[in-house]
């Protein structure tokens, strides 16, 4: 399917396209990365090699739907998607549970062209589903279409992120009360003496590094309550799919702690323009025992990556855990944006039902857990 409008004189002309060929995704890479660079709300999780590689692991075959906008030979928008029918017949963002963020890319320079086709192309793709895009950072480029978007739409709210601004350790430790902030340095001095060094894997060496972290990983929850994707085959192969390239483009930075020459640690941080964020870790147990704070290891490693590279965000990425507070966040709440047709609008309204009556269980659950603690 192909739909054609005329932009400005000066300009190409714009023809939008829907894509659901697997080997035509996998020939986008130059395309979209030039199109990623290009996106300032762009984050990791919007690249082609992760999403890609995502699909490869959890795409189900006929369900690809990209949605791409052209300006001559260059792409100038895109929308991963795959069609869903469950709970309901829905157009959802590639990436899935795995992936923090979802978007889609937009050209800074557009002047409406571009978004106002992605727009139409999108509505026509639908055509009897929902389209639900989950966890959208505030600011994200769907939200340019949301503002054009002709039909039945709503905002809910998502996740919550925690973010920091990206600077080095030593400004992130300044902002605390001072009591904290002696407790942080006493620990960083302890790595030091301690004898922890860390390294930044070069891509030839980060498929090794990537096993170490997954085993590392599992052996840091063993016996406790762990994400058990991450320690799935299809998970580990999206990893080291992904990771690789990403790390040579510059939006991952896989970095080793070593500790008597022995590999103790491994953590992958991806990075894009404006945000890093520390994606997955593991830590061997040992490293606690020896009174090393493995939470502090870690940020002091991603803040230096973060403010190195002048991203203007450090995030903690999903998820309100007690002890991320402890350096003083910024609460960002991720949204959830859902654009019906005239026709599909009884979807929009189902999902709204079911929002409301998960958002309920969420309040009586907590009340239940606080008169327990009581």
């Amino acid at each position: 399917m192909t739909a054609t409008c005329t932009a400005r004189a000066a300009q190409p002309a714009l023809a939008a396209e829907l894509v659901t060929d697997e080997a035509a995704f996998a020939r986008l890479a130059p395309a979209w990365d030039r199109l990623y660079a290009r996106c300032a709300a762009a984050t990791p999780f919007q690249s082609h090699a992760w999403l890609h590689s995502w699909w490869l692991s959890y795409g189900r075959p006929g369900r690809l739907r990209l949605v791409l906008v052209r300006s001559g030979e260059e792409l100038v928008a895109a929308a991963p998607l795959m069609l869903v029918r469950r709970p309901l017949p829905a157009l959802v963002p590639l990436g899935g549970a795995i992936s923090d963020y979802a978007d889609l890319l937009l050209d800074d320079d557009d002047a409406g062209g571009a978004a106002g086709a992605l727009t139409e192309t999108l509505a026509d793709t639908a055509r009897t589903a929902l389209i639900d895009f989950r966890e959208v950072r505030p600011g994200g480029a769907v939200e340019r279409v949301y503002d054009r978007w002709p039909g039945p739409r709503r905002v809910l709210r998502d996740s919550v992120c925690l973010e920091l601004p990206a600077v080095p350790m030593d400004e992130l430790v300044a902002r605390l009360p001072s009591n904290k902030a002696q407790r942080v340095r006493a620990k960083l001095r302890k790595l030091t003496a301690l004898g922890v060094r860390r390294r930044a894997v070069g891509p030839e060496d980060v498929d090794a590094a990537l096993g170490r972290l997954l085993e590392l990983h599992r052996l840091q929850w063993q016996g406790r309550k762990v994400t058990s994707e991450h320690l799935s085959p299809r998970f580990r192969a999206h990893l080291v799919r992904a990771v690789g390239p990403m790390v040579r483009s510059g939006s991952a930075v896989v970095t080793e702690f070593r500790l008597d020459g022995e590999v103790v640690a491994v953590d992958l941080s991806l990075l894009s323009p404006g945000l890093a964020g520390g994606y997955l870790y593991g830590a061997h147990p040992g490293l606690r025992e020896r009174k090393a704070d493995v939470a502090v290891m870690l940020l002091d490693a991603c803040a230096e990556q973060a403010a190195a590279a002048g991203r203007g965000t450090l995030s903690l990425l999903r998820g309100d855990e007690p002890y991320k507070h402890h350096w003083r966040p910024e609460p960002v709440v991720n949204q959830r944006l859902l654009l019906a047709r005239r026709r599909t609008a009884p979807l929009l309204t189902a999902a709204l039902c079911d929002a409301a009556a998960r958002q309920r269980g969420k309040e009586v659950l907590r009340r239940w857990r606080e008169r327990g603690q009581g």
